[in-house]
């Protein structure tokens, strides 16, 4: 991605701030986190068995612990180190939650939270091309997020998706006790192909119909399966999708009172029991009222 500024239709590069520190990249991460990511903060420098983990979130989303690590070099192995803080949440799962209860004043128990749903983030200027392939796998819970700062205080931050013919961790699974082995059993990340498992040809189609229609609301839309529902997020998520044997339940990021629905297709749900986020659902059986539905998923992008 190139940056630049415009004066008067004449462009000029902007030129790439490093970080002095990776404490920089923390503070501004950390200080932000919500807004970047949707996570909540725990703890900054949490001390768990000799280790210190950068930062601890959870997503509530996922009701699931993140771990945060920051780099501002190259010199490392993302997979190791990743795989080890995975296992060390796992093996440790009672003091994640003492943390997580004395910080917020909550009390969380051990079966509130999806542990399969565990993650760990590195977050860098820039990554190795092994480091992007060492971690290009669809059901590895390892993300790479780049992070620069350029001149006139301009921050690029960007995760780096899997590529779409991404293989699954489970191919090289050696069965043999180790850390990673331990981490593939565990941990689930969940897929499209996950949701459309075992569904006919025509819900299938349905499904393709409505994302396309969905992604080209927005340029930088992205396509995050959760466990329940396939979630299309910018910064937040936009709508959920429920893929069923006969139909899609949408769930638009709409606070209650504020969708303007002439049709009246959108039910008020924020009184009933739903997987995905806002407070109006839709069943979709056909693609009849397709534009006008993307009209109201559109408001959501506001």
């Amino acid at each position: 991605m190139q940056i630049f500024t415009n004066n008067k239709q004449s462009l000029s590069t902007l030129k790439e701030i490093p970080f002095k520190l990776e404490r920089e990249i923390q503070n501004l991460f950390e200080q932000n986190l919500e807004l970047l990511s949707s996570l909540k903060l725990v703890k900054s420098e949490f001390s768990i068995q000799n280790r210190r983990i950068d930062t601890l979130a959870f997503d509530k989303e996922s009701n699931a612990f993140v771990i945060i690590e920051y780099k501002r070099s190259q010199n490392y192995s993302v997979v190791d180190q990743g795989v080890s803080y995975l296992n060390l949440m796992l093996e440790y799962r009672a003091d994640f939650i003492v943390e997580y209860n004395e910080v917020h004043g909550e009390n969380l128990k051990r079966t509130d939270v999806d542990w399969s749903q565990s993650r760990i983030m590195f977050v860098s200027p820039s990554f190795t091309d092994f480091q992007k392939q060492s971690t290009n796998f669809k059901d590895l819970g390892i993300e790479l997020w780049e992070i620069k700062q350029l001149e006139n205080q301009i921050v690029i931050v960007n995760q780096i998706g899997k590529s779409k013919s991404a293989p699954s961790i489970r191919q090289v699974q050696r069965n043999d006790g180790s850390e990673i082995d331990k981490v593939v059993r565990e941990i689930k990340v969940y897929t499209e192909d996950d949701h459309l498992h075992g569904k006919n040809d025509d819900i299938r189609e349905l499904y393709e119909t409505f994302k396309n229609a969905i992604l080209n609301l927005s340029p930088d839309m992205d396509v995050d399966p959760k466990k329940l529902y396939i979630a299309f997020k910018k910064q937040k998520n936009i709508v959920d999708v429920e893929i069923q044997q006969k139909v899609l339940k949408l769930w638009i990021n709409v606070k209650k009172g504020q969708l303007k629905d002439e049709k009246r297709l959108a039910k008020d749900v924020s009184l009933s029991g739903h997987w995905g986020n806002g407070d109006y659902g839709i069943i979709v059986t056909d693609t009849t009222n397709l534009e006008y539905i993307m009209s109201l998923v559109k408001q959501a992008l506001v």
